[in-house]
């Protein structure tokens, strides 16, 4: 069996509706429950407008900010709604239909929108976290070990993810790309898929690959493939139209995150509590999951290693093995790369 990669990533990317949205697209007016803190930066009453977020079920700083409220106390005036998204593909088609300003999606989804056929006038403004461990490649079948094994199998992987950046290139380095057939699910519907025998194997993020290693087993991650040169990163997008209109906003936004990544690094047992009451997850599971990504403050993210510089590369870098594979049709200027990374608002947090 031969996976037919172009055809069907790039239907994953470009027909993805909002109703793919969790409870499509349901928006969350504000935090849901716990307990609010003091602004990490001085209270702006100046601002006045309104900013659409999405978020996912990723266990980061972004979750943190959300169950804490730490927006709506910096910007008492400002309106804030949050939506939830099920993968970085919904998220770039809310960015092309104008209906989010801002949204998390992975460096394979971010690099997906920067390049042809979407071209995306979009930002990188922050790096939620590197990805480690916590995406993963699992098995049913116990006598399957290695990647090769998978050879003939069906593997479950949201299209324009993280995730499908990592199994494509685990898939190449082993040389049997076209020997697997892929099929574009959403995390929950993997998880259903996965219990009613209907794929082989899948390669998804945390809480769902939890429930999947319950009766399957890790053959290998995106730590691995990051160690191969393919790292993975969730990062928060926006519309450059939006950027540009905002600064203020921005730093305000970054410094709440900034906030929440101290508290992961420092607190994590704190941060995991919020982060299980947004995802109805016990608070140890979510301890062990934030051990399995890489949390960066502001200082780190303003370095060249990250916004500083080396983001535009790795985004320009995925996107051309992305067009190697047929999954885009072109690849923009490295200027556009580099310039699609916003370091300002990192800059200007301490």
């Amino acid at each position: 069996m031969k996976a037919t990669f172009a055809a069907l990533a790039l239907a994953g990317a470009l027909t993805v509706t909002l109703t793919g949205c969790v409870e499509s697209g349901r928006t969350a007016q504000s935090r849901d429950g716990g307990e609010q803190v003091a602004c990490p930066v001085a209270v702006d009453e100046s601002f006045t407008g309104t900013v659409r977020l999405g978020y996912q079920d990723i266990p980061n700083g972004a979750l943190v900010v959300k169950d804490a409220g730490v927006l709506e106390t910096c910007l008492p005036k400002a309106k804030i709604t949050w939506s939830k998204f099920a993968s970085g593909a919904t998220v770039i088609q809310a960015f092309g239909s104008n209906s989010v300003d801002m949204g998390l999606l992975g460096s394979s989804a971010a690099a997906r929108a920067i390049s042809a056929p979407l071209n995306i006038a979009m930002k990188v403004v922050w790096v939620h976290d590197v990805i480690g461990a916590a995406e993963s490649l699992v098995v049913k079948d116990p006598a399957v070990t290695s990647v090769t094994g998978l050879r003939g199998k069906k593997i479950a992987v949201p299209f324009a993810s993280t995730s499908h950046y990592s199994l494509l290139a685990a898939l190449t380095a082993a040389g049997i790309e076209r020997d697997v057939t892929l099929v574009n699910m959403q995390p929950d519907a993997i998880a259903a898929a996965w219990r009613d025998s209907g794929i082989d194997a899948a390669f998804v993020w945390e809480p769902t690959l939890s429930e999947l290693t319950k009766n399957g087993h890790v053959i290998t991650s995106a730590a691995e493939t990051a160690k191969a040169g393919k790292p993975t990163y969730d990062l928060e997008g926006a519309r450059a139209e939006f950027v540009a209109a905002n600064p203020r906003f921005l730093e305000v936004w970054t410094a709440a995150q900034n906030w929440a990544v101290k508290l992961i690094n420092t607190s994590p047992d704190a941060a995991a509590t919020r982060i299980s009451a947004q995802l109805g997850v016990p608070v140890a599971d979510i301890r062990k999951q934030l051990g399995e990504y890489g949390y960066l403050d502001a200082p780190a993210q303003a370095g060249a290693a990250y916004l500083g510089k080396q983001l535009g590369s790795d985004l320009r870098s995925a996107a051309e093995f992305l067009l190697s594979q047929g999954e885009i049709q072109g690849l923009a200027t490295p200027e556009t790369y580099a310039g699609a990374v916003y370091a300002d608002g990192a800059v200007s947090t301490k």
